[in-house]
């Protein structure tokens, strides 16, 4: 529902924090699937904070924060 929410507004910057966090495998999946699919359609730039590296690894770009240092 909140990702709906945040599309009403049509923005260019869509941020997901911990978007599955809280999901089991397959809900996670189709999760992130559905904020990949909305990036590709409306050409948004999406930024995903995750701890779990199978979501990072469908992104396009990943940066890693470790001990506070951007790497």
């Amino acid at each position: 529902m909140s990702i709906a929410r945040a599309l009403t507004a049509d923005p260019e910057l869509l941020i997901a924090d911990e978007p599955t966090g809280n999901l089991d495998t397959a809900a996670a999946d189709t999760t992130i699937g559905a904020l990949l699919q909305v990036r590709a359609d409306r050409n948004v730039t999406l930024l995903v904070a995750t701890h779990d590296p199978a979501i990072a690894a469908r992104c396009d770009r990943t940066l890693t924060v470790t001990d506070g240092k951007l790497l």
